[in-house]
């Protein structure tokens, strides 16, 4: 019960690794704010987990919706524990991926993920707390066809490290994942359409036997450091990718 008595605010969490997140935070104790734009899938989340949940639809896309957010999140009793782990993944051939596309992930995967640590830190910093982002294995490595995507997550690596500088005198940790490929319905769409030079892009695949991960393997490691066993990391950043970086 790591999380008893912790206030936790975690997006993304209506499937994959946010609903993973959710579930295990709230079954380690803590009460757990589940956001995402996906209402139906917010349910099934509270729903099949255990503990203390409260659904919060919000949309990443909108600056005032995420204000929103940290505002219902916090208004009884303030905020420990934040996760941001709502995502878009869209790639393909760069000729071919326009720049309302690039935006589009921009904002999703990078400028919501400022706007909600920069409502919450206010609230984190009275609690002591701690953030947890999710970045990428495409935030430490270039990648191709997935241009918007990995310039999102390697923005989030950024942002990660210098909120961590800025406010560790302040003591709030903040730290971030860095999946490889996991099994969620947002990496297992169909490929897109174009010229996609697989060899160049599956040049780095997991070294371990089995090595794709599953959203459980993602939230163990969030909930590690979102947890007290990690007080001591702030600023680093936590590869889970069944060796796919490993040289």
């Amino acid at each position: 019960m790591r999380f008893a008595g912790k206030r936790a605010l975690v997006t993304g969490a209506a499937s994959g690794i946010g609903r993973a997140t959710a579930q295990r935070i709230a079954g380690e104790g803590g009460h757990v704010f589940a956001a995402d734009v996906n209402e139906e899938g917010l349910r099934e989340t509270v729903a099949a987990g255990s503990g203390a949940m409260t659904a919060i639809p919000y949309d990443a896309l909108d600056i005032s919706s995420c204000k929103a957010l940290v505002a219902a999140a916090t208004a009884d009793g303030g905020l420990d524990i934040l996760c941001n782990i709502a995502g878009l993944l869209d790639w393909g051939p760069t000729l071919d991926f326009d720049e309302a596309r690039f935006e589009r992930l921009i904002a999703i995967n990078l400028t919501s993920v400022y706007a909600l640590c920069r409502a919450a830190l206010p609230h984190l910093v009275e609690s002591q707390g701690t953030i947890v982002n999710m970045a990428s294995t495409a935030g430490v490595q270039g990648t191709p066809f997935s241009i918007g995507y990995a310039a999102s997550k390697h923005g989030v690596v950024g942002l990660t490290k210098s909120l961590a500088v800025e406010f560790a005198s302040r003591g709030v940790r903040i730290n971030a994942v860095c999946p490889g490929h996991v099994n969620t319905p947002m990496t297992n769409r169909p490929p897109p359409e174009g010229d996609v030079d697989w060899a160049l892009m599956m040049r780095n695949v997991p070294k371990l036997a089995d090595g794709i991960c599953e959203p459980e393997d993602i939230a163990e490691m969030v909930a590690f450091l979102a947890s007290a066993q990690a007080r001591k990391i702030t600023g680093a950043l936590f590869t889970v990718d069944g060796g796919q970086l490993a040289d």
